[in-house]
C-alpha cells in the first residue's frame, strides 16, 4: 500500500507555502497572505513530524475538492448487518484484527481507505488533502468515542513523513511495535475530530470530509 510520498518543504517560520497542488513546495521564511494559486500549511513551531497542521490559508484561485462524508465499506460479511463488526475489513489483516486493534481503529483505516478511493475518481489523491473532519460514535459499551484508535488509524495514512529529514516515521497499530506506516504520506492537514451522538449509516463509527487541492496537472479536468 506504500506510495511515495509528493515532495515538500518545511519553512523556518512554520509555514509551508505549497503550489496549486499539494507538490511542489516553496518555503516562506513566514507567514504572510498566501498568494493566487497557492496554499500555505500553518505548522507548529520547530515540529518536523506534527499530527496536524494549525491551520491552512487558501489563496485566490486555487482550485478544491470537497469530499461528502465517507465511513467505512461494508467488508465483513460474516458479522450481523448493522453492527460495528460489519464495517471491518479483516481481509485487509489476513483475517483477523492484529493485537489491539479498535473497532473504530479498524473502520477508521476502511474509511481512509474509501477516502483515497473518492479522491482518485476525480484525479486526485491523499496527497492533496488540505483539511479533515472526523466525526466518532462510541463503540458498543463505551462512555466515550475512541479518539486514541481514530488517531493511530489516522497516522498510517497522514503526517507519517519527517519534513526534515523526508524519511518515513514508524507508527503503531494496535498494540504492537512500530513499523512502518501502510501508506506513506507528508502531508499534514488542519483538522478536527469530534464525538456525535449517532451517525447516519447503523454501524458506523467512522465518519471522514476532506478537501484537497488539485494539482497543475488536472486544473483542466
Amino acid at each position: 500500500m506504500k506510495k511515495p510520498s509528493r515532495p515538500l518543504a518545511v519553512a523556518a517560520g512554520a509555514a509551508l507555502l505549497l503550489g496549486a497542488g499539494a507538490g511542489a513546495g516553496v518555503a516562506a521564511e513566514r507567514w504572510s497572505t498566501p498568494a493566487p494559486g497557492t496554499v500555505a500549511v500553518n505548522l507548529p513551531v520547530g515540529a518536523t513530524n506534527p499530527n496536524i497542521a494549525r491551520g491552512v490559508g487558501i489563496g485566490a484561485d486555487v482550485a478544491l475538492y470537497k469530499s461528502s462524508g465517507t465511513g467505512p465499506s461494508a467488508a465483513n460479511p460474516d458479522a450481523e448487518p448493522g453492527t460495528p463488526e460489519a464495517y471491518v475489513d479483516l481481509d485487509a489483516f489476513g483475517g483477523e484484527l492484529p493485537e489491539g486493534v479498535t473497532l473504530t481503529e479498524a473502520q477508521g483505516l476502511n474509511a481512509l481507505a474509501a477516502i483515497q478511493q473518492n479522491l482518485e475518481s476525480v484525479g486526485l489523491d491523499v496527497d492533496d488533502v488540505i483539511t479533515m473532519r472526523v466525526f466518532l460514535d462510541n463503540e458498543p459499551g463505551a462512555e466515550v468515542a475512541d479518539f486514541a484508535g481514530w488517531n493511530r488509524a489516522y497516522r498510517q495514512w497522514f503526517a507519517n513523513v519527517d519534513l526534515e529529514t523526508r524519511e518515513a516515521v514508524d507508527v503503531v497499530l494496535g498494540t504492537g511495535e512500530p513499523a512502518p506506516p501502510l501508506r506513506e504520506n507528508a502531508a499534514v492537514p488542519s483538522r478536527s475530530a469530534l464525538e456525535v451522538a449517532t451517525l447516519p449509516v447503523p454501524g458506523w463509527l467512522v465518519e471522514i470530509e476532506v478537501d484537497a487541492v488539485y494539482p497543475e496537472q488536472h486544473q483542466a479536468h
